[in-house]
């Protein structure tokens, strides 16, 4: 199903471009020096008009002999300046790690992603994720009493390394216990041509895939196992592993969209707090049982090991009722969470 939703978004993205452009900086040369010309022309031409004393509309649509000269070239500096500010729409500057993504009436022209100074053609417009609400429109923004920002929605697509951090959201783990999971997801856009054409807006579908990819991920492993010696893959046991699983799955789902995972991590992992006692209970009482049974296991050997050197240097003849009580007496004083209060037989052992 992933692998058929790539194929339709990269059958819908065009393949990506080199945009039509020349250098800006002679280009700004051209348009300032087309700029002054023009104004210059319109002095002139304002001149002539003066000195013939005739009035505007007249000499533009009923020109006499004196008139002529002045209203042809008032009528050449005006479309001049008209041109060359129009121009001047045409100039482009790209910071490293940038991209634009130009449409010229409606067909894809071509991105530009090397940082420099361009000219494009002024009439081809850069393309942006679509963004819905408040971040679409121009919003002025209060930076002190009195004050205000314009912040204007960008048309730069940027290649920079970004990091997204995931919500926290309440799943269940293989074994239907409702847990907490949240992640970080480190990722930057590769292919702006596809970023802007195959999705409408390739943050909120990385957010939704996130979303989805934790969720999917998540339900097939547990948050821990309570058994010792087991090799079974959990939440937190095996966070490195389930983390690259995570970031295979998602790499797959935004692949179209032309954006690469770089590392998925997660940050947030604990139960849910209506089963966060209960569990807490559990694992104390795992931690217990395991510490007893080392406890016994090493009780047992120091009393096997007390009995063996009784008897190999001979320091004491015990028969096994003997033994048996000597065996009892030293389990409960090795074993017991207090210590143990000796009592001293002043009499015969006998």
């Amino acid at each position: 199903m992933e692998k058929q939703n790539h194929e339709c978004m990269q059958r819908k993205t065009p393949a990506e471009k080199v945009a039509t452009h020349a250098g800006g900086m002679r280009m700004l040369v051209i348009i300032l020096a087309g700029l002054i010309v023009s104004v210059a022309l319109m002095v002139l031409a304002i001149r002539r008009l003066a000195a013939g004393d005739s009035l505007l509309p007249n000499v533009i649509f009923l020109p006499h002999a004196n008139g002529l000269a002045g209203g042809l070239l008032l009528t050449l500096s005006l479309l001049g300046l008209t041109a060359f500010c129009i121009l001047l729409g045409g100039l482009k500057v790209l910071a490293p790690n940038q991209a634009y993504v130009f449409t010229l009436f409606g067909q894809y022209a071509g991105t530009l992603k090397e940082p420099g100074f361009y000219f494009v053609n002024p009439f081809s417009s850069a393309n942006a994720p679509v963004k819905a609400g408040a971040e679409a429109a121009v919003s002025l923004q209060e930076e002190s009493k009195g004050s205000y920002k314009i912040n204007l929605p960008s048309r730069k697509i940027s290649l920079r390394t970004r990091t997204l951090d995931n919500r926290k959201q309440k799943v269940n783990d293989a074994l239907g216990n409702p847990i907490i999971i949240g992640s970080v997801v480190i990722w930057h856009v590769e292919d702006p041509t596809a970023a802007v054409f195959a999705v409408e807006n390739f943050e909120e579908y990385l957010s939704i895939q996130c979303d989805s990819t934790i969720r999917n991920i998540a339900r097939l492993y547990p948050y821990d196992t309570m058994e010792d010696g087991t090799d079974e893959k959990t939440l937190r046991g095996s966070s490195s592993e389930i983390c690259e699983i995570m970031q295979q799955e998602l790499s797959e789902r935004v692949r179209g969209a032309g954006l690469v995972i770089e590392d998925v991590r997660i940050t947030t992992l604990a139960y849910a707090e209506e089963i966060a006692a209960a569990m807490l209970q559990r694992q104390q009482a795992v931690a217990i049982i395991a510490a007893r049974q080392k406890i016994v296991e090493g009780a047992v050997s120091m009393v096997k090991m007390a009995i063996d050197q009784l008897g190999e240097e001979e320091i004491v003849v015990l028969d096994e009722e003997r033994k048996a009580a000597m065996v009892s007496n030293l389990l409960v004083v090795l074993c017991g969470n207090k210590d143990a209060q000796p009592i001293v037989n002043s009499g015969s052992i006998y």
